[in-house]
């Protein structure tokens, strides 16, 4: 497939730009870098139809999909299928596999901690939410933390256990990284890897759209080499590449089973039944959402209350 990149539109399909990133998701960030670093050519389209969906980002080239939810995301699907593979020399070595241990367990799960619960969720609207209406963004924003708090196994009696351990690894994890990178240009001397992709998604996220209180950015920010690692990767890849000719990025509100049509420029013409069913089952999925969400807080809200009264029953 990779002899055909000149003649096949292959285009990554994201959440949309904000904090000055071309894409201010944490989970689509590093396949945008992945793919930069590997200075292959793709589209980059927006899709804000579903947003708390797990699906985003995929990457699509015909009848060719790779989701973010299978076979390990779309990193490691690019790999498998032979498409871009920067790790090919690499992920037999011992020091790959603990760094990529590390970032895709204590990184991860820290950054997944400060933004839902550490920071209180107050850049996730601008990232997810921004197009819906304010009650909704809200009932989908309590939901996306419940299921944080769940993935990390935080409860009401460990959660400052928890929070304690998670900061304590991360800055575990930024002084080993510091210490394997020095004043290197990437993880692994002159090469770039998807390990370089998903350190270097985490640090301008944390960077860029995380607020200066945050303890997670504080942390990083001690190590001035992981810096200087960050911004001149970036300057070469993300900011260089941006600034020379290059496909002009899309938006569409398309549902995930699209496969490959481009948006062109048309006249305005009446919606097709089609659209009009997609249109249909995307409010739908909203009020499905919303309705759920309602209910699960309306249970535990009954479930407070009873542990209210039973306590004053005590005294």
């Amino acid at each position: 497939m990779e002899g055909d990149q000149e003649t096949e539109v292959y285009t990554l399909v994201a959440r949309k730009p904000s904090f000055d990133l071309p894409t201010a998701c944490p989970n689509c960030l590093p396949a945008y870098i992945y793919l930069k670093l590997a200075q292959f050519p793709f589209d980059l389209a927006f899709n804000s139809s579903f947003p708390d969906s797990d699906e985003l980002p995929y990457f699509e080239n015909g009848t060719y999909v790779a989701y973010n939810n299978e076979d390990g995301g779309v990193i490691e699907k690019l790999k498998k299928d032979g498409i871009v593979n920067l790790d090919a020399q690499l992920q037999s070595l011992p020091e790959y596999l603990s760094l990529k241990a590390l970032i895709a367990s204590w990184l991860e799960e820290a950054l997944t901690y400060e933004i839902w619960v550490g920071t209180e969720g107050i850049s996730t609207s601008k990232i997810y939410y921004s197009d819906l209406p304010w009650v909704i963004s809200k009932v989908l924003f309590y939901k996306q933390t419940y299921m944080a708090k769940n993935r990390l196994g935080i409860t009401k009696e460990n959660a400052e256990q928890r929070e304690t351990q998670i900061y304590k690894r991360a800055g575990e994890a930024y002084e080993a990284l510091s210490t394997r990178l020095g004043e290197q240009k990437f993880l692994f001397e002159d090469r770039p890897s998807s390990l370089d992709a998903f350190f270097l998604s985490h640090m301008l996220f944390i960077i860029q759209v995380l607020p200066e209180t945050s303890v997670l950015r504080c942390k990083l920010l001690e190590h001035s080499n992981l810096v200087r690692y960050a911004e001149k990767l970036k300057a070469e890849f993300l900011e260089a590449s941006s600034s020379s000719p290059s496909p002009p990025l899309h938006s569409f509100p398309s549902s995930f089973t699209r496969k490959g049509s481009k948006p062109k420029s048309k006249p305005k013409v009446e919606k097709t039944e089609e659209e009009k069913k997609f249109k249909k089952r995307a409010r739908f999925f909203i009020a499905a959402q919303f309705l759920a969400v309602v209910i699960y807080l309306s249970v535990m809200g009954g479930g407070s209350s009873d542990e209210v009264e039973y306590e004053d029953e005590d005294d």
